[in-house]
């Protein structure tokens, strides 16, 4: 495992669940990093040098949890070493490095696979499968929300970008996968909320090559200085016959059914970001020497990243006004510093 911010933990956390991994190193620059790792794993060697990992020949697969800017050499030496990738999204941190590393990926033997965690969520499946069983008719309308007090501008993942890419890009593609089809068109509107430099908030709409309408709404200005913090995820989704949609409250996901000869409503615990999915669909892959292929692809990352950037490249087209102020954001942040419970909070010891 290299890094061991928030996302390099939830890993190491279902890795050490899957009876069919040994965790052999944990790597980060960060000696805080570090030092938690040692007590998070005391299986593992813990070290500052990624190049220990990938010498080592006995070293299977690598996830890579750093940031973004930091991938394309470790994807580039991990599949020179001949070991499979799991790889936090974006791949990279340019367009034109994830296109490299998508061409690189296709003529490697190693496995890749990048964590676009909603293709792994059981809500998302199950809502693939009714649109496929034609319980609803024809698909024809896609509405997907995903609006919370999160990650706050200037608190990390610079390398990722305003809050539509970092974390909006994975609606562009789990809306793209239950379409079945490629984009067509887009018009987006955004706002620069407390007057920051990037938008935090944007919304997408247009059509697919098959005709599906689509939109989608992302942010995280989703009430940050509220008493009580609350969200709103949702997927809704219009036939021609019948209707599905979901919702969840990062407890449990609900699904409710109006179809043409079923009315039914679905819930189950909601299960994260579905690292053990992804992680149990690598370890089989590995095992049988065929890639399981519902694992999300460099491909799919990196176009879920090119089409993400081209809608916040169509907002800035249009009118982006700014609400608020900086002194507002820097309430947030000083609020989010010393929260213990919130939504996407970075680990307080994490240095990188």
């Amino acid at each position: 495992m290299i890094g061991f911010g928030r996302m390099g933990r939830f890993f190491l956390e279902e890795f050490q669940k899957n009876d069919k991994y040994e965790v052999a190193y944990v790597c980060d620059m960060s000696e805080s990093c570090r030092s938690l790792a040692r007590e998070k794993a005391p299986e593992a060697i813990v070290t500052d040098s990624e190049d220990q990992i990938f010498k080592d020949s006995s070293v299977q697969l690598v996830a890579l949890c750093a940031y973004a800017d930091s991938r394309k050499h470790q994807i580039e030496k991990a599949l020179k070493a001949g070991k499979h990738v799991i790889a936090e999204k974006p791949i990279a941190d340019t367009a034109e490095d994830e296109q490299a590393l998508v061409e690189l990926s296709q003529t490697s033997k190693s496995f890749c696979a990048v964590n676009m965690y909603l293709r792994n969520s059981w809500y998302y499946q199950e809502l693939k499968n009714i649109i496929d069983s034609g319980e609803i008719g024809e698909l024809a309308i896609l509405r997907i929300c995903h609006m919370t007090p999160g990650l706050a501008p200037g608190e990390g993942h610079e390398s990722e970008g305003p809050s539509f890419h970092d974390c909006g890009m994975h609606y562009v593609d789990v809306t793209r996968w239950l379409a079945g089809s490629e984009y067509k068109t887009w018009h987006a509107q955004a706002i620069r909320m407390w007057s920051y430099k990037d938008p935090w908030w944007l919304q997408c709409h247009g059509t697919f090559e098959n005709g599906v309408v689509y939109d989608i709404t992302q942010g995280f200005v989703y009430g940050q200085l509220s008493k009580d913090q609350t969200h709103n995820s949702y997927a809704d989704i219009i036939g021609t016959k019948g209707i599905v949609r979901m919702t969840h409250d990062f407890n449990t996901a609900r699904i409710e059914l109006h179809g043409v000869t079923r009315t039914e409503v679905i819930e189950q615990p909601y299960g994260g970001k579905n690292i053990d999915r992804l992680i149990a669909k690598m370890a089989d892959s590995i095992e049988k020497n065929k890639r399981d292929a519902s694992m999300p692809t460099f491909a799919d990352s990196a176009l879920a990243s090119e089409l993400s950037l081209k809608f916040l490249a169509d907002a800035a087209q249009h009118d982006m006004p700014p609400k608020g102020s900086l002194e507002t954001l820097e309430e947030i942040r000083e609020r989010r510093r010393h929260m213990k419970n919130g939504y996407g909070l970075l680990p307080r010891n994490q240095e990188t």
